[in-house]
């Protein structure tokens, strides 16, 4: 049963070292994480999944300690999936052979290092972001129903085409777009959060659409209750961060 979910954004400029300079304009973004994710630890999970959108080659399931790198990004940083097993003083044999985390896990992993998470073990599931809303709520209803007292990390970025200089130009439909999720996100709606247009998604490069989905399967039922803790759309992009519980 779901317990409790937190929505961050997954941008790599999340993490300083790769925004460098611009650091400082993710700082609220970044801090209303950290707090998302204490409520995930004070629910007393069993499990905590990390969802989040990923390329065909990254889609399924990570195990905990997988690996994920920003040196793609041109920065000296790796991290893994939660901490590693061997930190733990247990063995995964299933470790040495983990593929890459995608981007959006690797991001989910540095919050996980920021925030010494340690309240319970840690999966990941990359998502399709064109995967379709009946496939998304039924993952979503599988990974309620894989443990007693399951929490989510959900990663994902609203529309990105919100300014003229944005990531997918502008796109005169992407406010109400980002208006309507965080609407769904803000009030834990699950039905709400499922009537997003898959498609709409799509033509706005809105990368956290599968994912949202993915949790609303999760949500039937379980009458949690939302807080948004940061709305914003710095460098045209769609910025949601949201608590569940």
């Amino acid at each position: 049963m779901l317990v409790a979910a937190a929505v961050c954004p997954c941008p790599p400029l999340l993490v300083p070292q790769v925004a460098a300079g611009a650091a400082g304009e993710m700082d609220d973004a970044r801090t209303a994480c950290y707090d998302a994710i204490a409520v995930l630890a004070a629910a007393r999970p069993d499990r905590l999944v990390l969802v989040g959108p990923a390329d065909q080659a990254e889609r399924g399931r990570h195990p905990q300690g997988a690996p994920g790198s920003f040196r793609p990004y041109g920065v000296d940083l790796d991290v893994t999936l939660g901490p590693a097993y061997a930190t733990l003083g247990l063995a995964d044999e299933t470790l040495g052979s983990a593929r890459p985390l995608p981007p959006a896990l690797a991001v989910g992993g540095w919050l996980l290092e920021r925030t010494a998470w340690t309240a319970a073990p840690v999966e990941g599931l990359g998502v399709g972001e064109a995967l379709c809303r009946d496939r998304c709520l039924e993952a979503g209803r599988e990974l309620a129903g894989s443990a007693s007292r399951v929490a989510l990390l959900v990663l994902g970025d609203g529309s990105a085409c919100r300014t003229l200089k944005a990531p997918g130009y502008f796109d005169e439909r992407a406010l109400a777009f980002d208006t309507a999720a965080a609407r769904a996100l803000g009030s834990a709606d699950p039905a709400l959060l499922g009537e997003l247009d898959e498609e709409l998604a799509y033509d706005l490069h809105a990368a956290g659409r599968s994912s949202w989905q993915v949790l609303a399967g999760a949500a039937e039922g379980a009458g949690l209750t939302g807080r948004m803790l940061y709305e914003d759309a710095p460098y045209g992009v769609g910025y949601l961060v949201a608590s569940w519980s």
